[in-house]
């Protein structure tokens, strides 16, 4: 069943050297219980879409300028900023990047946790909320969870921060769960540690839940499901297994050409040449093209933009020759 319907979500920053065309019109859903992994590189518009959908994009300068997004009824663009704020932390939990900027530097992270819930839950008791929060605490794996509640964040390492973020976001047992690069900050071992605390969390709410990432290794680690986006628009989408093994566009076979592999000895990777789009400019055809060995010198490929269609049961392609690229790449 669908939990979240996306549906042409445009989004643009009034800047002083123009437009910036953030979100260009881009649509998905995803269903109850599901994990959805939405990749692309910085600027692709992968964390616009999400805050803007939560009412977070700072409006000026930004401003959602079309679309919809129906949210177990509700069309979260056109909600009242009381509706949005009890969506926020209740139906919907968010897990930030940054958990240094997510937490409140001078209160205590057990009281943090239990302001989240007696926010929502009014009837709730100073000390219910405080012993579920350091539950909460013991399930995200942070150690001694009864004397950690009662520091600050600054008293947390990073990856003990970014776990009581964790926290904090299921502790109304939200709905939908959206992740925004949550590991970023950490190191590759701290990385898999909350990765792996990931799961029980999202088992533990039984949410949906939006998994934001340029790591495509994690993607293939919790999804089912991934979204590749790019200049502002979704290029591909599938399950995690067609995207790996069968890429239907260009950008998506050039990301992945772009990994570091085990199972060739080549310490030379294979960069995607040139460079983005600038956003200032509409874009009339593929945003891609300039930097697509299919779609350079074909005059389609620079005046049509090219619609997100099926090119497979359950896999579509923004491409205009999405046959003609081989499992190899383009």
């Amino acid at each position: 069943m669908t939990l979240l319907d996306v549906r042409d979500l445009a989004v643009e920053f009034r800047t002083m050297d123009g437009t910036v065309h953030a979100v260009d019109g881009i649509s998905f859903t995803i269903d109850k219980g599901e994990i959805l992994g939405v990749v692309g590189e910085s600027g692709s518009g992968k964390s616009v879409s999400v805050m803007s959908m939560l009412g977070l994009v700072p409006q000026p300068p930004g401003r959602i300028v079309g679309g919809s997004v129906l949210f177990e009824g509700t069309d979260l663009v056109r909600a009242s900023k009381r509706r949005m704020r009890q969506i926020r932390g209740e139906q919907i939990g968010m897990i930030f990047q940054d958990p240094m900027t997510a937490l409140n530097p001078v209160m205590r992270v057990g009281k943090q946790i239990a302001e989240a819930i007696t926010i929502h839950h009014r009837r709730t008791s100073a000390a219910a909320a405080s012993a579920r929060a350091v539950d909460l605490l013991r399930l995200v794996g942070v150690p001694q969870p009864e004397a950690r509640a009662t520091q600050y964040p600054h008293q947390f390492s990073g990856g003990m921060r970014q776990r009581a973020v964790i926290a904090m976001a299921i502790a109304n047992n939200p709905t939908l769960l959206i992740a925004d690069e949550p590991t970023t900050a950490l190191d590759v071992t701290i990385q898999a540690q909350v990765l792996d605390m990931l799961r029980p969390a999202q088992a533990e709410t039984g949410a949906a839940t939006i998994f934001i990432t340029h790591d495509l290794g994690v993607v293939a680690e919790l999804a089912r499901r991934v979204i590749v986006m790019y200049a502002g628009r979704i290029m591909e989408s599938g399950t995690v297994r067609t995207i790996f093994t069968r890429p239907r566009h260009p950008y998506t076979a050039r990301l992945l050409k772009s990994l570091p592999s085990l199972k060739h000895d080549s310490q030379t990777l294979t960069p995607i040449p040139g460079n983005p789009p600038n956003l200032l400019r509409p874009i009339v055809g593929c945003p891609f093209q300039p930097r697509c060995n299919i779609g350079r010198d074909r005059e389609l490929c620079s005046t049509t933009r090219p619609p997100l269609a099926e090119v497979a049961p359950g896999h579509d392609s923004a491409c205009h020759y999405p046959a003609e690229l081989d499992d190899a790449g383009a």
